[in-house]
C-alpha cells in the first residue's frame, strides 16, 4: 500500500515514515505541508496528515484532505491531531465517513492500533479516536435520539465509530455476537435508520453519533 505522510515537524514525520516502512507500507512520500502532499496524491493509495500545517497552523491539514477528497472521492485519509479539537472531527465528516479516520498523536506510539486504523481507513472503514467520541457525545442536545440509548448500546456505537466489526466489539466488551448483533439492532431503530437503508446503516449510524 503506498502512503503519503503530511507532517511538518520533521522528527514526527520521519519516525511516522520509518514506523509504517517497518511495518509493510511503501510510504512514497513524507513532506511537511499540504501543497507538496496534494502534489503526489495521484501516486499514493492512502494518506496520514496533520491538522495543522503551514502556513497558519490551522486546520491545513483538513482542507487538504478535502481537496484530496474532491479530487479523487473516496480517498482514504487518517488525520492525526496533538489535541482533541472536535470541531474538525465534525467538520472532517462534511462528505461522509467512509475512507476517513481521526486520531490524536499519542496513539501513533500504539504501534498496532495505529498501523490497524490506517489499514481499516484504507479499506474504506472509519476511524475516530475515543477521546473525541467522548467529548461529542457530552455536548449533545437533549432532544437528540442518541441520548435514547442506553449504556451499553452508547459503548456499541462508540466501537462501532472506531471502526470495529461485530466480532471485534464481541471481543471487547466480552459477549457473544448474538449480543452485539442485538444492541446494533436497537441502535438502528432507535436512530430511525430503516432496512431500507441496509449497507449503509452502519455507516449512518456512526455519522449520526459523532456530528454536531
Amino acid at each position: 500500500m503506498r502512503i503519503a505522510i503530511a507532517e511538518d515537524d520533521a522528527l514526527l514525520r520521519e519516525g511516522l515514515a520509518l514506523l509504517l516502512r517497518s511495518e509493510g507500507f511503501d510510504v512514497v512520500a513524507a513532506v511537511d505541508n499540504p501543497d507538496s502532499f496534494l502534489d503526489v496524491l495521484d501516486s499514493v493509495d492512502a494518506a496520514v496528515l496533520d491538522v495543522r500545517m503551514p502556513p497558519t497552523f490551522t486546520n491545513e491539514g483538513l482542507q487538504a484532505a478535502a481537496e484530496a477528497r474532491r479530487r479523487r472521492p473516496g480517498f482514504p485519509v487518517l488525520v492525526l491531531s496533538a489535541y482533541v479539537e472536535d470541531r474538525y472531527a465534525s467538520g472532517l465528516l462534511a462528505d461522509g465517513a467512509s475512507g476517513l479516520g481521526y486520531l490524536l498523536k499519542e496513539r501513533v506510539g500504539r504501534v498496532a492500533e495505529f498501523t490497524d486504523a490506517l489499514r481499516r481507513v484504507a479499506e474504506g472503514g472509519t476511524v475516530m479516536d475515543p477521546e473525541v467520541i467522548s467529548q461529542l457525545m457530552s455536548r449533545r442536545r437533549a432532544d437528540d435520539p442518541i441520548r435514547s440509548l442506553t449504556p451499553r448500546e452508547s459503548e456499541v456505537l462508540g466501537l462501532m465509530a472506531e471502526g470495529l466489526d461485530n466480532a471485534s466489539i464481541a471481543a471487547r466488551l466480552v459477549v457473544s455476537d448474538t449480543a452485539v448483533s442485538k444492541h446494533i439492532g436497537n441502535i438502528f431503530a432507535k436512530l430511525g435508520l430503516s432496512a431500507s437503508d441496509a449497507g449503509h446503516r452502519r455507516v449512518l449510524a456512526v455519522l449520526a453519533y459523532l456530528r454536531a
